[in-house]
């Protein structure tokens, strides 16, 4: 089930005008209260009205509600905070709202100011959130255009085995058992769709690491790790569809790396 809201979700930035009752948004709410990370470190959800708090974006149209979310600065925030935004976006998917991540086109003063961030905390995006318009704005197309959305890099650019020399194929992914929880990782959704996920498959498990691209870090929070964290959570959330036992940990297993490359985080088997 998961699997297959992944494969359909899509990122709406045009929605059909109308607002969210309240059931729907109490909903989100209470499920927004369970949401946790595997750094355990907390995530704050803030669910804003357009109107109440004079909010918009220049990439948006026909949206009336946002879910803003914030966390303390710190080690690995900004991968919790991807994981956890992603698993409250997946379950608005899953719910059949239209979501996307916004983090350079919106108002940041004023979204922050409506958050109510606080000097020790950071907010790198916020998501619309609302029932897609029927057709897609000219701007939407334009933009989709622009970053390629519907497309991703094969299989083997993005997965290796043992170490970055080896390409993992479809077929010794599927013998390993990671075939289709990495197949979630490859449909993920980036920053202008820049993929920056890498992973090496080993005997004992799957070690996870950014590829970074100029521009994404601005010295309080890098965007690409925020991408990062919505690779592990569509990861582990698929295997544990699938009834597989994980152990998750951040302890470099000592790979050689290609140059810009960082190691982020490993699930064990």
């Amino acid at each position: 089930m998961f699997f297959e809201d992944v494969k359909i979700r899509r990122s709406v930035r045009t929605f059909d005008g109308k607002e969210l009752n309240d059931e729907v948004i109490n909903d989100l709410k209470e499920y927004a209260k369970t949401i946790v990370n595997p750094y355990n470190i907390p995530v704050e959800f803030v669910f804003l009205n357009k109107d109440d708090h004079k909010l918009s974006s220049p990439v948006l149209s026909g949206e009336k509600e946002y879910i803003s979310a914030k966390v303390k600065k710190g080690q690995n925030a900004d991968v919790a905070y991807g994981y956890s935004f992603e698993k409250m976006l997946m379950y608005a998917v899953s719910k059949g709202l239209g979501t996307v991540f916004i983090g350079g086109t919106l108002p940041r003063d004023k979204f922050e100011k409506a958050s109510e961030l606080k000097n020790d905390e950071i907010m790198p995006c916020m998501s619309p959130i609302g029932y897609a318009a029927d057709k897609m704005g000219v701007k939407e197309v334009l933009m989709r255009k622009g970053v390629k959305a519907d497309s991703r890099y094969n299989f083997s650019e993005l997965f290796f085995k043992n170490d970055f020399e080896t390409h993992l194929s479809d077929d010794e992914a599927e013998k390993l058992g990671v075939k289709k929880a990495l197949e979630a990782v490859r449909l993920a959704p980036s920053a202008v769709n820049k993929q920056p996920w890498r992973a090496v498959v080993s005997d004992g498990g799957v070690h996870f690491y950014e590829k970074k691209d100029k521009g994404y870090d601005n010295g309080t929070y890098d965007v690409q790790k925020v991408d990062m964290g919505i690779a592990l959570y569509h990861f582990e959330n698929q295997c544990i569809e699938e009834g597989k036992q994980l152990k998750f940990e951040v302890a470099n297993p000592g790979i050689a790396i290609p140059q810009n490359t960082e190691y982020i985080a490993s699930y064990l088997f």
